[in-house]
């Protein structure tokens, strides 16, 4: 009896440092009050890849407080300055100080993030427990298991080191049947994480047999991506080499830029050969657990029949992201920073009623703009073009934009959406967690720091380019010209200058991903959020007073607080909270 007890903490019971309980819902993993699940169950081939796939399931983070989907919207992009929390002050009050930069470490919404992290490991953990034990897998078969597993835990743990900074180190070795139950938090994570992603890389074959599971080159993406966060320039530039050159999908396809941007963001194109790792979603399986659900709050509000979701008006973009988008008469962006100023701000309708007329800007922008944001009087996808003010919900106090990444097609409803809930909001679209111009990024960012500066050049021109392609611009109302006046071009004068190079690369980074959850850790990484974030708070107090008056970021609090919660549970001689909380 004693055996089997042990067995179920092994599957069921949580992390004591995270305080939730183990919830996969797949049949064989239930335990029964019989006790009629077996050892041999358990450890069999498809008792261990269900467990794998309970592990998969929680990249979604579902279940649990919207911030802990993998899309990092607001501990990414709103805090980052991509966007604001949108809708109304009396929505979703957890937000409010988080985007003023004052949260507290009671945050409700942070505790629960912080759990969904540690429910993923603990599947991971049970996950690489099943399988060593298993004595029906093969070799080939073990190792592949413990490979995909050990990417998902150093996904999870990669979450945490970006967020909180310090976290209990939990792995396989641990066994609660034992009475080990407080673990410490250390920011010392990085080996650990560099660890599973190696073992991944040299574990996992390049092709695999479903679509969302992660390869060979998904391990070496993240493992390099690990070395660029530590400022490991050369070590990351030798693996992104490797990977531009030889990188492929899990299915076969040879890593390469989707010809046109907006298919990135396509649920009918999911899965394409710029997807490195992605999340997988389905539609009308009887729950829309197996939608995109973590962006069901983050559509236009109020469209009716005329637009996506009908709600709920969150992560609207900001009138600092939008005039980055701004470029010169040659089609290159403002590095000098004067985007923001009055000459060239774009030109917005902000407290225009969508009665009242206005002309969209007749500048110079990036193309990329309209494919990220929905703005007045430019084509929404294919529903109709953004009316302004009617559907948003609030716009003296969000905004007058829109959010248009991750956003269904209206030729896609109930093919490719699931309506069965409260929103028409759920869809099949995946998330992709990495993807090739992500990649192609973070290697210029190496080449510029190993003094390479042309290498990094070429690949920011290849990320350029792509957003050059005339094809994929919107299109104006007559469906042939241009919505707007469209104009990028490449760089094409040498890089001499290490500094300007640096500025461009992590511009285009702006630019590419933007509302893709990466900007606030590119900031903080790169050592200049503090200036960075005050003077979008600056920025956006011209307009959004009510939300942003009186913001500042403090230098200290890069770092959400360890959810005191946890610290309460644990005992703070166990967890410490980061400094400034």
């Amino acid at each position: 009896m004693k055996n089997k007890i042990n067995l179920r903490k092994t599957l069921i019971t949580t992390l004591a440092v995270a305080s939730i309980t183990f919830s996969c819902k797949d049949s064989f993993l239930e335990i029964l009050p019989t006790g009629s699940l077996g050892e041999a169950q358990l450890t069999s081939k498809a008792g261990v890849e269900g467990s794998l796939l309970g592990a998969y399931s929680m990249v979604l983070g579902k279940n649990y407080s919207r911030l802990a989907g993998p899309n990092n919207w607001v501990l990414g992009s709103i805090l980052g300055g991509d966007a604001n929390k949108g809708t109304d002050a009396g929505d979703y009050t957890a937000i409010n100080p988080i985007q003023r930069y004052e949260v507290d470490p009671t945050n409700g919404d942070i505790n629960s993030v912080w759990n969904a992290k540690y429910e993923g490991i603990s599947r991971c953990n049970s996950t690489i427990r099943l399988a060593n034990a298993s004595t029906v897998l093969s070799a080939a078969d073990k190792a592949r298991i413990v490979g995909e597993a050990r990417f998902i835990r150093g996904h999870f743990y990669f979450e945490l080191k970006k967020i909180f900074n310090s976290a209990p180190y939990i792995d396989e070795t641990i066994d609660y049947g034992k009475g080990i139950e407080k673990v410490a938090n250390t920011p010392d994570l990085w080996g650990k994480i560099e660890a599973d992603f190696k073992f991944a890389y040299d574990n996992l074959g390049e092709t695999m047999n479903a679509a969302g599971r992660a390869n060979k080159w998904a391990a070496a993406s993240y493992l390099a991506k690990a070395q660029l966060y530590q400022k490991k320039f050369a070590e990351a530039k030798a693996l992104f080499d490797l990977i531009i050159a030889n990188g492929k999908t899990a299915n076969g396809k040879k890593y390469n830029l989707v010809p046109q941007y907006a298919q990135i963001y396509n649920a009918e194109n999911d899965n394409h050969e710029e997807s490195i790792f992605a999340t997988q979603s389905s539609m009308n399986t009887g729950s829309t657990n197996n939608a995109n659900g973590y962006d069901d709050l983050n559509y236009p509000y109020n469209t009716g029949s005329e637009g996506p979701g009908n709600c709920c008006g969150f992560f609207q973009p900001s009138f600092e992201l939008v005039n980055s988008f701004r470029t010169d008469a040659k089609g290159l962006p403002l590095l000098d920073g004067s985007y923001n100023s009055d000459a060239n701000a774009v030109k917005h309708d902000y407290k225009i009623a969508s009665s009242e007329p206005f002309t969209p800007d007749a500048g110079n922008l990036d193309p990329r703009l309209d494919h990220s944001v929905g703005r007045r009087g430019i084509q929404y996808l294919d529903w109709r073009d953004h009316p302004g003010k009617n559907w948003i919900r609030d716009q003296t106090y969000a905004g007058p934009y829109s959010p248009k990444k991750y956003v269904y097609y209206k030729s896609q409803e109930n093919t490719l959406t699931d309506g069965s809930s409260w929103t028409r909001g759920y869809s099949t679209m995946n998330y992709t967690v990495i993807r090739f111009a992500d990649v192609l990024l973070m290697a210029a960012e190496a080449e510029v720091e190993v003094g390479s500066l042309e290498k990094a050049r070429e690949y920011v021109n290849r990320v350029r380019s792509r957003a050059a392609n005339k094809a994929s611009w919107v299109k104006a109302k007559n469906g042939v010209d241009p919505a707007a006046k469209y104009n990028i071009s490449t760089y094409d004068a040498a890089w001499t200058d290490k500094n300007v190079a640096r500025t461009a690369v992590r511009f285009e980074r702006k630019l590419e991903l933007s509302g893709e959850g990466h900007r606030f850790f590119d900031l903080n990484r790169w050592g200049i959020v503090e200036s960075t974030i005050n003077a979008y708070l600056a920025n956006e107090s011209k307009f959004l007073v009510t939300k942003f008056g009186g913001a500042k970021f403090v230098a200290g609090r890069e770092y959400m607080p360890i959810p005191q919660g946890e610290i309460d549970l644990q005992g703070k001689e166990v967890l410490k909270q980061n400094p400034s909380y």
